[in-house]
């Protein structure tokens, strides 16, 4: 059997979701929308929301008291969360679902106590976020896994 696999395959659902919410903040309450981090690793998609008026910035202090924020496809930690809860934004969360599955399995398994392994592309955001939410909680440590595995 021979497998081709189209390219390019499109964005993933998540990701098309995140960039329906920036586009529908932008057309609903017009810019400046504030987004921490870049909604998509697209360039194309990231220039074209961002001359619509959408603001991709690192941090919250970027943000101005008041402003609407966008949280990327890639989540954000509890403390982003509360820090700009602090701030009196408003905050829509356009973290992918299944990226926030991931999140509350990790956050899951540190409440009982387990350790929680992730392989993958170290430094990721996606996975960051996880890892530096439960840093602090009571239970077992998270390792982020730097190394490839043969997959067994």
């Amino acid at each position: 059997m021979q497998i081709l696999l189209a390219n390019p395959r499109g964005f993933c659902a998540g990701v098309d979701r995140a960039i329906s919410i920036v586009e529908n903040a932008l057309a609903i309450y017009g810019a400046p929308i504030y987004v921490r981090h870049e909604v998509v690793h697209n360039r194309y998609v990231v220039d074209s929301l961002r001359q619509r008026g959408a603001i991709f910035i690192e941090q919250i202090s970027e943000v101005p008291d008041g402003a609407i924020l966008i949280f990327s496809a890639h989540g954000v930690s509890q403390a982003v969360r509360n820090e700009a809860k602090s701030r009196d934004l408003t905050v829509f969360d356009a973290t992918c679902p299944l990226v926030t599955k991931v999140h509350m399995e990790v956050a899951r398994a540190s409440r009982r106590g387990e350790e929680s392994i992730l392989i993958g592309h170290a430094g990721t955001r996606k996975w960051k976020a996880p890892w530096v939410s439960t840093a602090t909680r009571k239970g077992g440590c998270t390792w982020l896994s730097r190394q490839r595995t043969s997959g067994r």
